[in-house]
């Protein structure tokens, strides 16, 4: 089975995602992006169990570079059909997308075939979402990380250091304190629903004698 799907849509979901976590969904606490990204995951756990640890990672590391590669030149020319990625954004994202989906697959290569079926993509997933979340929200939007950045990289983040009611209820905090608790949420709720066409595909894709 070629790598070639699987990198292609890896870098697809990166590049989506960097353009859509810029995106507040009105009147609430969540990109457009939280939609998109945590489908890497489903990426990373399908070519884990299909093609194995190795070539999981060969898909991770070709589809950081690529999907990073578009966000940079996105980051540099102001494109036709929509807004350009800026430099922190792809920073964080390549990052946080680096360090989660290696993370992602190791803990999925040490539980498979331990348990049942859905513990090994669903506890990798879970996890490598916690530190995606920190890492991406923590260098794309916090001020201090801004310091790390040239020229005005703050700018373009202004509107995530506003002081807003923490998930609307709590104390103020920076608005991007929010958005990464409910972002996180979400990829809780997607890892749950993504299981349904990870065991599908894999039932598909799976000589009937190596299923498990």
């Amino acid at each position: 089975m070629p790598l070639l799907p699987f990198i292609l849509a890896m870098a697809g979901v990166v590049l989506a995602s960097n353009i859509l976590v810029q995106f507040v969904i009105a009147g609430g606490f969540l990109t457009w992006g939280a939609f998109t990204y945590p489908f890497a995951f489903l990426v990373t756990d399908l070519a884990n169990r299909l093609l194995g640890a190795a070539a999981a990672r060969r898909v991770v590391l070709w589809g950081f570079a690529t999907g990073v590669l578009c966000s940079l030149i996105g980051s540099q020319v102001m494109l036709e059909t929509g807004p350009a990625v800026p430099l922190r954004v792809a920073v964080a994202s390549g990052a946080a997308f680096l360090a989660a989906q290696l993370l992602d697959v190791a803990i999925f290569q040490r539980l498979r075939g331990t348990g049942r079926w859905w513990h090994a993509p669903l506890l990798s997933s879970l996890t490598a979402s916690v530190l995606d979340t920190l890492l991406f929200f923590g260098i794309a939007f916090s001020a201090s990380a801004g310091l790390l950045f040239p020229g005005g990289a703050n700018a373009v983040v202004a509107w995530a250091q506003e002081a807003v009611p923490f998930l609307g209820l709590g104390p103020a905090l920076p608005l991007w304190a929010s958005l990464a608790v409910a972002d996180w949420g979400v990829k809780v709720t997607l890892a749950l629903l993504a299981l349904l066409p990870y065991r599908a595909l894999v039932m598909a894709l799976t000589p009937r004698s190596a299923r498990s």
